[in-house]
């Protein structure tokens, strides 16, 4: 009765109020920056190679990394083969679709958890959605709602999808049993977890900047290699993605099984763009001016979906094995890999599987810490972040024993919910991020390195860093 009551919740924010929110915001938003995701996206690459502006934060880089572990993940891999399987190759379309216009929406709520991050007491900076919720609407009750809604999506959802994931993808092998084996691989990965994020959010840092551009670009040089391997089938594929994605017949004759819902789930589910969670990292990067993290930010959704999502896409759709609804998730991408590089192929795919699960994990902990920060009114002590701490190993142990249908349908929902309450938010609050765009652009003109004052966007809320 829960995974069926889960499911038609799931159905019922994707199919109407989700598709609308999502796709208009991130219209409004990319008419208003005039597209700055395709006008400034090389400003975006040259600004995560600077330095940041202080030791106490966050480099750009390191905020990019932090941000991209959490979106790169899962959902890269069994979330595009969900999608495909589900609502056919068109999928693929809606999630492009889905990315780019997000974008705009990520430009614009990083640039507002810069302008209204806050001070801790070592120098350094935190805030996110709950923070300029507070400062900017003064309503503290939206910013609690919120900050819980994102603890139970990224401690709770997305983790145990992380763990169901890393179990499931041992079951093609001889040795896995249904009764034993998915408990012993939770083990194992809570505790690997419960050592990582007890060196607290530098230690996270410092574990995604190493191994989230490592597992990228090797995955991303495996999955060319099958797309290349099989070049004749990529015609098609194409072919395939643009007939699907624009078949309405066959969307509007089952919308909730519709490649249109399955591409905008699980584009969402891995881009995070819009969601309120990746300006949680962008509040704690240590720059000049707050349009350089929106810039980041908006780089993290093209590097997860435009690369490594297409990636997955490409990969599945070029191996030449077919989807169906019963490879949904990790075999269909285990049979794609091992029907093209033979046994290395399933092997690989299990440990890049683990690895974007991870850091994903650990990813979504720094989110689940910093909405933990906000319900206290200040850092947590040190008892009570050791009891969040266990609690977030035993999640992440008891996603590896769940069911699939509910494990994903569970983070479809949470994750919804968080997107209902920043979507709006960010619609009324963009006024100060548009006037820090043409403030950066105007500095940039005078051949500047553009340096923010609240002052110069005639901001009157007070802020931590920039009066």
């Amino acid at each position: 009765m829960l995974t069926d009551f889960i499911n038609a919740l799931s159905d019922l924010l994707y199919s109407h109020i989700l598709i609308v929110l999502l796709l208009g915001t991130g219209i409004y938003f990319s008419v208003r920056t005039r597209f700055v995701q395709f006008r400034l996206f090389a400003e975006s690459i040259r600004v995560v190679a600077q330095p940041g502006t202080d030791d106490n934060g966050l480099s750009s880089f390191q905020a990019l990394m932090v941000s991209t572990a959490s979106r790169v993940g899962t959902g890269n891999i069994a979330g595009i083969s969900t999608a495909i399987c589900l609502g056919g190759a068109g999928a693929v379309f809606w999630m492009w679709l889905t990315a780019i216009l997000g974008s705009a929406s990520a430009f614009i709520e990083s640039t507002l958890a810069q302008i209204y991050k806050k001070r801790a007491a070592d120098g350094s900076s935190y805030g996110g959605p709950a923070y300029y919720i507070q400062a900017a609407l003064k309503k503290h009750w939206i910013g609690v709602i919120f900050a819980v809604f994102l603890i139970l999506t990224y401690m709770g959802g997305f983790n145990l999808v992380a763990s169901f994931n890393i179990a499931d993808s041992f079951r093609v092998y001889g040795f896995f049993d249904e009764s034993s084996t998915p408990l012993i691989a939770g083990t194992i990965l809570a505790a690997v977890f419960a050592l990582s994020i007890f060196g607290g959010s530098k230690q996270i840092s410092r574990i995604t900047e190493i191994l989230v551009p490592l597992m990228g670009i090797f995955y991303l040089g495996v999955s060319l290699f099958i797309v290349v391997t099989h070049y004749s089938l990529i015609p098609q594929m194409f072919v395939d993605i643009f007939s699907n994605a624009f078949d309405f017949r066959a969307i509007f004759g089952g919308f909730a099984g519709s490649c249109v819902m399955n591409g905008i789930k699980r584009g969402l589910f891995s881009n995070e763009a819009g969601v309120g969670s990746a300006p949680n990292a962008a509040a704690s990067a240590s720059v000049s001016h707050p349009v350089k993290q929106g810039l980041v930010q908006m780089l993290s959704v093209f590097i997860d979906t435009i690369l490594i999502c297409s990636a997955t896409a490409f990969m599945l759709l070029c191996s030449g094995v077919a989807p169906s609804e019963e490879l949904k998730g990790m075999p269909w991408v285990q049979a794609a890999a091992s029907h093209s590089l033979g046994s290395f192929g399933t092997i690989f795919i299990t440990i890049a599987l683990c690895l974007f699960a991870f850091t994903t994990l650990i990813g979504n902990f720094y989110y689940a810490e910093m909405g933990l920060k906000f319900l206290c009114g200040k850092a947590p002590g040190k008892a009570l972040l050791n009891v969040f701490r266990i609690l977030a190993a035993l999640i992440v142990l008891a996603g590896a024993t769940m069911e699939f249908s509910l494990v994903w349908s569970t983070a479809d929902v949470l994750m919804g919910f968080m997107a209902i309450i920043n979507l709006p938010v960010i619609l009324i609050l963009a006024a100060p991020a548009l006037r820090s765009m043409k403030d950066y652009m105007r500095q940039k003109k005078e051949g500047k390195d553009p340096v923010f004052k609240a002052s110069d966007i005639g901001l009157k809320d007070r802020t931590d860093f920039w009066n």
